[in-house]
């Protein structure tokens, strides 16, 4: 049986015309942004400290580790305030001694070292690689806008395997400051050579939300504890507690 030419020629378009068309355009549209910056904890569970807390200290892991956390913050918000920067690990080790004077706890030299170690070894939150290949796959660029001094971001990223999934791991550290100084935000911009409205930052904390945002970045805030948002007249641009909503806001993809 013979197959006629207009057959023939209607074929070939349907093999190798129609997928290059319009259609197929649609099912993958450019991102909306051009690159994201992560705070760490976005990436990386604040909370898998506990089974090192919990060791350390029986019955108050939970605990220790919320003040633990909390003192570690408000101490890089007082540096930055008074001009006495740190590398952050010092500044996490300050914050560790506090709060376990704090909660009359004996930190022997064992246990501070297993617990700084911890913030060496965080473990990443579930959806976080995965997200992370997305963006990378769709064009976008990576990078962390993170408080954490270079050690950590390294030891973390490489310990959980994935350090090639990111453009650049930069610490606030690069420029002497701590987020929510303007000066630390603007690193991203300098960094990535781009215009603000090109990146949107991931947020983990409503205060670093707040600050990126009052910046001037298209803001998500990454609120995995579920908490309020902060009561100071400005809203991230999305917010939810995993990163699918970030994910949409950036890939434009409904």
């Amino acid at each position: 049986m013979t197959i006629s030419s207009s057959l023939k020629w209607s074929l070939l378009a349907t093999i190798f015309i129609a997928p290059s068309g319009p259609a197929l355009a649609q099912e993958s549209p450019p991102p909306r942004f051009k690159a994201v910056a992560f705070d760490y904890f976005v990436i990386f569970n604040a909370n898998s400290i506990i089974p090192a807390a919990e060791k350390a200290f029986p019955g108050k892991g939970p605990e220790f580790t919320r003040a633990w956390r909390a003192k570690q913050f408000e101490y890089g918000f007082l540096r930055s305030i008074t001009g006495r920067h740190a590398d952050f690990f010092k500044v996490t080790e300050d914050a560790l001694v506090y709060a376990a004077e704090a909660m009359k706890l004996e930190l022997t030299p064992e246990k501070r070292k297993s617990l700084l170690d911890a913030y060496l070894t965080l473990k990443p939150w579930p959806d976080a690689v995965d997200a992370l290949r997305k963006l990378r796959a769709a064009g976008v660029r990576v990078i962390t806008i993170a408080n954490f001094s270079p050690r950590m971001l390294k030891a973390n990223a490489e310990n959980a395997g994935i350090a090639d999934l990111f453009d650049e791991l930069l610490s606030t550290q690069a420029n002497g400051t701590y987020k929510p100084d303007p000066r630390a935000y603007a690193l991203g911009m300098e960094h990535l050579k781009l215009k603000k409205e090109e990146i949107v930052f991931a947020a983990f904390g409503g205060w670093d939300a707040y600050g990126a945002k009052s910046f001037g970045y298209t803001t998500y805030w990454v609120n995995r504890f579920h908490l309020p948002m902060e009561e100071l007249g400005i809203e991230p641009d999305g917010t939810s507690d995993n990163l699918e909503g970030l994910l949409k806001l950036v890939l434009g993809k409904p």
